[in-house]
């Protein structure tokens, strides 16, 4: 072995990189932490550009016959907000917390595969930023976020070209994450962590990553037949010729309603880490809650029809999936009463990040009931192009999603960077966004109602929709200023703030909670023995026999506070690497080269297939770093 790596470290095209700090050391790292906070600051980015996105639809809705935008232009920004919203900033920022905290909260020193966690993350976001490109090169994607064929597949302009290339390429980063976090969460668990002592966030992730790998496929096939329909003159959803425009459908809801859970489930696994430290109860049900988790997910598959009451599948069909659409109620269901329960009678603590919680749970609830009225065809008929469906969906996306996300930032913020976020701001922050979603979205399904129909670009002021739309507006600028509270609160805690105090500030009840604020490179000095779910919690406190109530465990007692403190001496972790960069370059290089030149695809193959030689030739640890 010896020879072999030595020979490997041997000068090729990029020399090991062997800088801790700086620039580089993010450009190569493989760290599933730094990762992680690679993966939030970029979905954040995006978040905000989606974000710019949302307020310019809003401003043109203002008022009737708005001007601000043309119909291409806002064609382009609507399904661009989509886009942003859902591919570049949900998921990839639940793939951050996924990066950074499943291996911390299952004892594990890394990842299953940390070059591929990397690779991952470089194709996120080179995807990204191709998309983004389309706006100086033709026009971005026009045709929504849906890109329903036929308009997707005959419209003229480059743009949606754009959109199935980098769909693919942002879908690959997703399934590379979905088998690596599938497998790290299977095989690495701690000694003693059974799969029913594994914390809820971390059965989310996995329920999460097994839907990505059976729904990424899906798409990614629709995808190739609009690009060979766009590129290649085949006729998959052309009817004129035989093909099927409903096919594009079926295929794009078979991944997009399980999507809907891939979005909102790693919110519903933070809600069900936060709420019991702050009410320092212990979850209800904890089993309850994940075969709900479990069982969403299954179902899930199974209802993407109910997307597609309109299309004229016929009353079998549409009463199926009416029945199945209302049948998946009954899981969720279950995991709102059981967070209702962890919070009954505890000792509640209001901190930012439990508002966020609570917040997640009520505007998911609205969403919610909004959607079983979809489980009556006669009423989705009137609904479906209405903005009824833009208010249901914004309740459960952006209710569901982004305030657990949110939740989970204020939660886990000084377990990442050492400093705890102001907890003033942070309630200020939590105010003006509620507030400002409520006002934004709530009128929408009054809107819906009074008949204004989705997806236009301006409305007359003879409908009469004048007043909820202002009102909607000014709701959308409300939550723009809320985001504004939570960019000055991390700037100004990490000017002026003390740094957190303890490593465990909230009492926290997981095995992250264990080791240092922020943890080392290591990240356990000595991985954790479980014995218990909530093992954290248990070495804290113990059973008084007289009182029956939790006290501190006994002064001097190993509790775990200190694991992770020390050096980590002996520890050995794969070395940085700057292949994976080079192997997820080829992806947008061979993007390109299908819109513009063949000679750049080759060039894109080229420079994967030299990334992923580095990357199988390389060893994993540097020679003198490790053992083997």
């Amino acid at each position: 072995m010896a020879t072999v790596s030595t020979t490997a470290r041997r000068e090729g095209i990029l020399r090991r990189p062997t800088a801790t700090t700086g620039f580089w050391s993010w450009f190569a790292t493989i760290d599933h932490k730094k990762i992680g906070i690679l993966y939030g600051v970029t979905a954040f980015l995006f978040f905000l550009i989606g974000g710019i996105e949302g307020l310019l639809i809003r401003a043109q809705l203002a008022g009737p016959d708005g001007t601000l935008l043309n119909a291409d232009q806002y064609n382009q920004i609507f399904t661009m907000h989509g886009i942003t919203m859902i591919f570049l900033f949900v998921m990839p920022m639940s793939a951050a917390f996924f990066n950074y905290f499943i291996p911390l909260m299952i004892g594990a020193r890394d990842v299953a595969f940390p070059r591929l966690n990397a690779y991952s993350y470089w194709v996120f976001l080179l995807g990204g930023l191709f998309l983004y490109s389309s706006w100086f090169l033709g026009g971005a994607p026009n045709g929504g976020w849906f890109g329903y064929a036929p308009n997707s597949t005959t419209d003229p302009s480059v743009g949606m070209t754009f959109y199935a290339l980098g769909l693919i390429i942002t879908g690959i980063a997703s399934t590379a994450g979905a088998v690596n976090l599938a497998v790290t969460v299977v095989n690495m668990r701690a000694p003693g962590m059974s799969l029913f002592r594994t914390p809820v966030f971390v059965w989310m992730g996995l329920v999460v990553q097994l839907l990505l790998a059976f729904a990424l496929p899906i798409i990614t096939v629709a995808l190739f037949q609009m690009l060979f329909d766009r590129e290649f003159g085949t006729h998959f959803f052309d009817p004129t010729v035989g093909g099927d425009p409903i096919l594009w459908q079926h295929l794009f809801w078979l991944f997009g309603h399980p999507e809907v859970y891939i979005l909102v489930l790693p919110a519903f696994g933070i809600v069900s880490e936060i709420l019991p430290v702050f009410s320092r109860k212990p979850l209800f049900g904890y089993q309850f809650v994940v075969f709900s988790g479990i069982a969403i997910g299954f179902i899930g598959f199974g209802v993407w029809a109910h997307h597609m009451f309109a299309a004229g599948l016929g009353p079998v069909a549409n009463t199926a999936f009416g029945v199945s659409t209302a049948i998946i109620a009954i899981p969720t269901g279950v995991k709102i009463f059981n967070w209702m329960a962890t919070m009954y009678r505890g000792d509640l603590r209001f901190t930012s990040a439990m508002l966020f919680a609570i917040g997640t749970v009520t505007m998911f609830v609205i969403g919610g009931l909004s959607g079983v009225t979809h489980t009556i065809v006669p009423s989705d008929y009137q609904q479906t192009d209405t903005y009824y469906i833009v208010a249901h969906f914004h309740y459960v996306l952006f209710g569901g999603a982004v305030f657990g996300l949110f939740g989970g930032l204020y939660y886990w913020w000084p377990k990442v960077f050492g400093r705890l976020l102001n907890e003033t701001l942070g309630k200020v922050h939590f105010v003006l966004m509620i507030v400002g979603f409520n006002l934004t979205f709530g009128p929408m399904h009054i809107l819906g109602l009074q008949g204004m129909i989705r997806r236009t670009y301006t409305y007359p002021e003879s409908l009469g929709l004048t007043f909820w739309n202002q009102a909607s507006t000014v709701g959308a600028f409300l939550i723009a200023l809320s985001i504004l509270v939570f960019i000055v609160n991390v700037v100004v805690t990490h000017l002026r703030a003390r740094p957190a105090e303890v490593a465990d500030p909230w009492d926290g009840r997981t095995l992250e909670w264990m080791t240092s604020s922020p943890p080392p490179i290591h990240n356990f000095d000595e991985v954790p023995t479980v014995h218990a779910l909530d093992e954290f919690w248990h070495r804290k406190y113990v059973e008084d026999e007289r009182t029956g109530r939790l006290v501190p465990a006994q002064a001097g007692a190993s509790n775990g506070h200190e694991a992770g403190h020390g050096g980590g001496q002996g520890i050995h972790l794969p070395s940085p690497s700057y292949w994976p960069f080079v192997a997820a370059l080829g992806m947008p290089l061979i993007g390109y080269g299908v819109l513009y030149s063949w000679w750049l695809v080759g060039f894109g193959f080229v420079t994967a297939l030299v990334g992923f030689y580095g990357w199988a030739m390389e060893p994993s640890v540097a020679p003198g770093e490790g053992t083997d």
